[in-house]
């Protein structure tokens, strides 16, 4: 029981039981040893896999979770689930198709929101905050909170965003985001995280912020090479968009350009390649022997389940931001990042570094509502609040980062 004026913790609902569901599931049992959550419930359509990860729980924590199986497209099965399980917030670590269906049941019952990545419709390979934005008015008037995309990007990089608009510049004139996955897991072609979404992301038109305007790409056809700190070095990077553009680009005071960059191996582009030429990456329907697939989803049926790559993956990851701009009527330059070994991730929950990465700030964005601390009623992305103590928390549950004055040693 807690003392008088102690804080009761809360408990909370996880839907999504993938690698990332894995990561957050395991976390939030974690920082519930120190007191941040009360009773956990892991939910997915797939109650095996929340049950496989229960145990995992149990056996390196000694913390008893909860599991249900819930279809994430169904609002009414949402609803009878989410008052039955009564939680203060739900986590939605599904798929970005699902996100308006559990806004919609948060709505219906009275419980905060959270996700780590935008909403997506399943027949259009775009992407953007509008759909979720148009329930800030709804979130509101219910008092109730939704924080968008709190992963790791978007999710962290938007937090380091706001961090270094408070601490190290007074104006911000270009955002390079950078993401480098330098790790190895053996496979002639796998993805990090779901397959189709992951697929849908890289295969689309690039797009970046510039002087106020959205300037678009062919897919991939930009790359620049940079040297990565902590022994990663030279990689070849390509830019893509990337849904924290859109709102660090509105947030952001004095901002001239914005972009993002991601780094992939030449064998994942040329398997993606081909598989684009013969119409595998397609997310329409086509006919076969009488019934309708989706190839996408079809070729993300054969490929290795991301959160089975934990075991294979060697090397680091390493993702931040390059922000340059002004302070105190000097120009300067600063790069803010985080170094995750896959090989420590796998060692401490079983995970491969890019689960981890997106797991960790979930867990963190989740702990910052039930705790209060950015606790306030409508729909806010990450870069909105207060970033000191995310970020403090950040460091102590597993993502430590640094924050390095690059003026004139840098240029992207």
């Amino acid at each position: 029981m807690a003392s008088e004026g102690e804080k009761m913790a809360v408990d909370i609902l996880i839907i999504g039981a993938g690698g990332v569901g894995s990561v957050v599931a395991h976390k939030c049992a974690q920082a519930s040893l120190n007191g941040a959550f009360g009773h956990i419930t892991l939910a997915s359509r797939t109650e095996s896999r929340c049950r496989k990860i229960a145990e995992s729980i149990r056996q390196r924590y000694g913390v008893e979770i909860s599991t249900a199986k819930v279809d994430a497209d169904n609002v009414p099965e949402l609803c009878q689930l989410i008052r039955t399980v009564k939680p203060f917030m739900v986590l939605n670590i599904a798929l970005p198709y699902q996100d308006l269906h559990i806004m919609d049941a948060c709505l219906e019952c009275g419980v905060h929101y959270l996700d780590t990545a935008n909403y997506e419709p399943p027949e259009t390979a775009h992407f953007e905050y509008s759909w979720q934005w148009a329930y800030q008015d709804r979130f509101r008037e219910h008092g109730l909170c939704a924080l968008l995309g709190s992963g790791f990007d978007p999710g962290v990089t938007n937090v380091f965003a706001a961090w270094v608009m408070k601490h190290e510049l007074d104006e911000v004139h270009v955002l390079d985001i950078i993401d480098c996955n330098a790790g190895s897991n053996g496979q002639a072609f796998a993805t990090n995280f779901n397959p189709e979404i992951n697929i849908r992301e890289v295969s689309a038109r690039g797009r970046y912020w510039e002087r106020g305007e959205w300037v678009q790409t062919e897919p991939l056809s930009w790359s620049m090479t940079y040297d990565f700190p902590s022994g990663i070095g030279p990689k070849k990077c390509y830019l893509m968009y990337h849904e924290e553009l859109e709102c660090l680009a509105l947030h952001l005071k004095g901002l001239k350009r914005a972009r993002f960059w991601m780094t992939f191996s030449d064998s994942y582009l040329n398997h993606l390649a081909i598989l684009k030429d013969v119409g595998m990456t397609r997310i329409d329907p086509v006919e076969y022997k009488g019934q309708k697939i989706v190839p996408i989803q079809f070729l993300a049926s054969l490929l290795p389940d991301p959160a089975s790559l934990g075991p294979l993956t060697r090397g680091k990851t390493c993702i931040g931001n390059v922000m340059r701009g002004v302070k105190d009527g000097k120009e300067k330059t600063v790069y803010i990042y985080n170094v995750c070994v896959h090989e420590d991730c796998y060692k401490e929950i079983g995970s491969q570094a890019i689960s981890y990465t997106t797991g960790v700030p979930a867990m963190v964005g989740a702990k910052m509502l039930c705790d209060g601390t950015w606790l306030k009623p409508g729909v806010w992305n990450m870069e909105q609040n207060d970033p000191d103590p995310f970020l403090k928390d950040l460091a102590q549950y597993g993502l430590p980062w640094q924050c390095e004055d690059v003026t004139g040693k840098v240029q992207v």
